[in-house]
């Protein structure tokens, strides 16, 4: 009669055990204010001084590109001509019929494609800023996921961990029980005991990595980090595809970069190229002498003679031709990268889709019916708790691992969805 006392008591142990593990979960969905991953991205984006930088310099250089298309302002002279030092009239300006009081003015007739190669060479400038924008656009999106998606999987591997710690404390009371009835051996007692404290272990080193992971993300969002992360959004499809990679990966932020990049070198090409020919300068100067003498005018004009324009003006042009010419051999060599880098994630991603349904399907409720084929050996007398130790932790670790491996899908699902902002506002539509 005790020895079966004793296995009902075991048996409801473990059934409240059973029970804690699902009335857990309902109380971690009714947080209040959820995160969603959208609320999140938004945040980032609103408090981001990044993007506000790098609009600011595509004002900066849209501004300059009205100015540089501008002709030079022209230049006042004042002037006093032969004055005297010495002798009778010395230091007279109306006294010798040579000194003038002289006011005249100089401008630079800069031609119209120059001033044009000047223009488009900062509208070039300007397009880049947009696009750097662009790009930490789409970095702040993809680490704000990253950051997102690591402590909402950190905070659900916290609550495995929680829900087998109740479990062990419920297996301790049941070994003591049967240690102090003489119906088992003071060994389980321990075995529990150690099992308790392993679990306690993991929940520490756990708490640390919630702890770091809510950091990271406080970096992107700010005190909205506090709040509790609402479930995640489907991860089992992404917006790029491997049949149009080439097509979508040319609008990268990182490749339209270094195409604006070569557009500005080529622009300062055609602005070498506009420079090859100089530009004349007028100057107009009305000279005032003293008086009973005739006042003056003249009139002069100038203009820069190259004089080794093939060792001057021709190689600049070269050397800014050769920049161009840099610049498109690392844009084509970028782009291969990408799209390298992007079939490999995609891979990755196909494959990881695959093995989490391995452990749904198999890995996970295998660990689970050999955790009940040990308790129910154990509740009948003809199993040990060491063999249900084994199972609860073989079943921890398989969860964890599944955990882990849906954290590891789900940042390469951000990284192929946030390539591109775009790609991000299409996936969100879908």
């Amino acid at each position: 009669m005790r020895h079966v006392s004793v296995h009902r008591f075991v048996s409801i142990v473990f059934a409240v055990a059973a029970l804690s593990v699902g009335a857990t979960a309902p109380l971690c969905a009714q947080s209040a204010d959820p995160l969603r991953l959208e609320d999140a991205l938004r945040i980032a984006a609103e408090r981001s001084q990044q993007l506000v930088a790098r609009g600011a310099a595509a004002i900066a250089a849209r501004e300059m590109a009205v100015a540089a298309g501008e002709a030079p302002d022209p230049t006042l002279t004042v002037g006093i001509g032969n004055l005297p030092v010495d002798g009778a009239d010395a230091w007279s300006l109306t006294r010798d019929f040579m000194t003038m009081r002289s006011i005249g003015f100089m401008r630079e007739l800069t031609r119209g494609d120059k001033l044009d190669a000047r223009a488009a060479r900062f509208e070039r400038e300007a397009e880049a800023a947009d696009v750097r924008r662009t790009l930490a656009l789409a970095d702040l999106q993809r680490g704000t996921a990253l950051a997102w998606f690591d402590r909402y999987y950190r905070e659900r591997a916290r609550d495995v961990l929680a829900r087998q710690k109740g479990e062990a404390a419920l297996q301790i009371e049941a070994a003591d029980l049967a240690f102090r009835t003489g119906l088992g051996p003071q060994s389980d007692v321990f075995a529990a005991r150690s099992s308790l404290a392993e679990i306690e272990d993991r929940i520490a080193e756990n708490e640390r990595d919630v702890e770091v992971a809510a950091i990271e993300l406080a970096r992107w969002i700010g005190a909205a980090a506090a709040r509790p992360l609402a479930d995640p959004p489907a991860t089992n499809s992404v917006s790029l595809h491997p049949a149009d990679l080439d097509a979508r990966l040319a609008h990268h932020p990182q490749i339209q970069l270094l195409l604006k990049q070569e557009e500005m070198a080529r622009a300062e090409a055609e602005i070498a190229r506009a420079n090859k020919r100089s530009d004349w300068t007028v100057e107009v100067m009305y000279s005032q002498r003293g008086p009973g003498f005739s006042d003056m005018m003249s009139l002069n004009v100038s203009k820069p003679l190259q004089w080794r324009e093939r060792n001057r003006q021709d190689r600049e042009l070269a050397a800014k031709l050769a920049l161009a010419e840099e610049m498109r051999a690392e844009r084509e060599e970028e782009t291969r990268m990408h799209v390298a880098e992007a079939r490999a994630l995609l891979q990755a991603w196909q494959r990881n889709l695959e093995r989490l349904g391995r452990y749904a399907s198999t890995l996970i409720p295998l660990a689970g019916q050999r955790t009940l084929a040990a308790t129910a050996a154990y509740r009948g007398g003809t199993g040990t708790l060491d063999a249900v130790l084994e199972a609860r932790i073989a079943e921890i670790d398989t969860r964890l691992d599944h955990l882990t491996l849906e954290m590891e899908t789900a940042a390469l699902w951000a990284e192929i969805n946030y390539l591109t902002p775009e790609a991000h506002d299409a996936a969100q539509n879908e």
